[in-house]
């Protein structure tokens, strides 16, 4: 089991992490909790002491009693500096609620407390959750100090969409849920982000790979609706978390980018082109549209495959009715209909939500079918991956092997080679698509 270190930073959402530390603690992890002045305005000390059984720390200037020491581990024999033993003993680093004020602080540097101290003594993962107002959040400052953390290895946990604690408010800024938060912990646990580069002689840190650049990349991600009347609607439980994912890293990595989002609430970089769509046959018309001047499509959005018939512009009415019929018809397949149209020189990526034993089988039967280059494949019969959760474990099978180079990770499967990525967050996922988009290329 792993150390957490838990920073809360003033929010009404500090009480969601009083959760997080019961279900870490029942999941047989030790925790140590670091709070801001301000948190304790909305939950004290002695809660979070109560259901992480640990001394909770608020200034660097405050002695220890647990000698930076987590739960279970013997203490050392010297009194510690408290924001370095604390992060030095931690094997991943959550921040949750991180405020506006808190990431501003991270972005920038500034150690002006026992969280944000600690933050810059960090060599393990440091996971940040956002959650704040929407109009904070959507702010280009918050958007921008956002970009700069994720870009020096911290995982964002995206904020959900939804009720705001100022009343009659909604919109993007609710903290993650608690057991998302403590399925990151794990995940980069799996996965451990890899360390900053050294600085070079002259001060400088070498530039963030840019092997994307010059290539225009096209996107999809979420899931269609399809009206059955003016408030229903057929969709599926794509929150497009791993299509953004796919677009961040891309746009990280020096692409083009545009991402065709379908209902996705979750917010996006401003450096990359979005396209908002609802319907399947709106997906079809703006792939079509940008799919010809782009280099690389990755065909993430969950499209639906019926949709009925004679859709109402009305309400139908419950009332003197005992059941409904609904006749459906099958939309366009998109990704089929742009293989056919493909030209020299694209790659086409394919995503298969497949259910059991047979996943494998079934996505390169797609492969085959629809001519793409690459197809990844998760399996959405377990809860702890896919739909609304921000860890995945995936297949990504190519026909060529570039998908996988190091020995024992690819393994023939018929006319295709399968690399298996572990589960992990999906922004690492996006990662191993790219690179295995970029083999592919360069395989040319």
């Amino acid at each position: 089991m792993a150390r957490i270190l838990l920073g809360v930073s003033g929010g009404i959402a500090a009480y969601k992490a009083l959760e997080l530390v019961r279900l870490a603690t029942g999941a047989g992890h030790a925790v140590r909790v670091v709070q801001t002045p301000n948190s304790r305005r909305f939950v004290g000390e002695a809660s979070f002491a109560a259901l992480s059984g640990a001394p909770v720390l608020v200034s660097e200037f405050e002695r220890d009693p647990a000698r930076g020491a987590f739960p279970g581990d013997p203490q050392p024999a010297h009194e510690p500096l408290s924001h370095l033993q604390l992060v030095a003993n931690a094997d991943v680093f959550l921040i949750a609620p991180a405020s506006a004020n808190t990431i501003a602080k991270l972005a920038h540097g500034l150690a002006e407390d026992l969280l944000s101290s600690c933050a810059l003594a960090a060599t393990c993962p440091v996971i940040v959750a956002p959650a704040m107002n929407n109009h904070m959040y959507e702010h280009a400052a918050t958007q921008a100090n956002v970009r700069t953390l994720r870009e020096r290895g911290v995982q964002i946990v995206e904020p959900g969409v939804g009720r705001l604690a100022s009343k009659g408010e909604h919109g993007v800024g609710r903290l993650a849920e608690p057991a998302a938060l403590l399925a990151a912990c794990e995940a980069a646990l799996l996965d451990p982000v890899e360390p900053l580069p050294a600085p070079q002689l002259n001060g400088a840190t070498p530039p963030a790979t840019h092997d994307l650049q010059g290539l225009r990349v096209l996107v999809t991600a979420g899931g269609t609706r399809e009206p059955i009347d003016s408030v229903r609607f057929l969709g599926n439980s794509s929150s497009g978390r791993m299509g953004l994912a796919l677009a961040e890293a891309a746009c990280a990595r020096g692409a083009e980018v545009t991402l065709v989002a379908a209902n996705v609430t979750l917010p996006s970089s401003p450096r990359i082109e979005r396209v908002t769509v609802t319907t399947a046959a709106e997906l079809d018309e703006v792939c079509n549209e940008r799919f010809p001047t782009c280099d690389v499509l990755l065909m993430a959005a969950a499209v639906a495959d019926f949709r009925p018939v004679a859709p109402r512009e009305d309400k139908i009415k419950k009332a003197g009715r005992e059941g409904i019929s609904l006749e459906l018809e099958a939309t366009n397949d998109v990704l089929a209909g742009l293989a056919k149209r493909r030209l020299a020189g694209q790659t086409l990526v394919g995503f298969a939500a497949e259910h059991g034993a047979q996943a494998v089988e079934l996505g390169q039967r797609k492969l085959s079918e629809k001519g793409l280059d690459a197809i990844v494949i998760n399996d959405i019969s377990r809860s702890d991956i896919g739909f609304d959760v921000d860890a995945n474990e995936v297949t990504i099978l190519t026909a060529t092997g570039a998908a996988g180079e190091a020995p024992g990770e690819t393994t023939a499967n018929g006319s295709a080679v399968a690399k298996t990525v572990a589960r992990t967050s999906k922004a690492r996922v996006a990662d191993a698509i790219l690179d295995a988009v970029r083999g592919l290329r360069d395989g040319r």
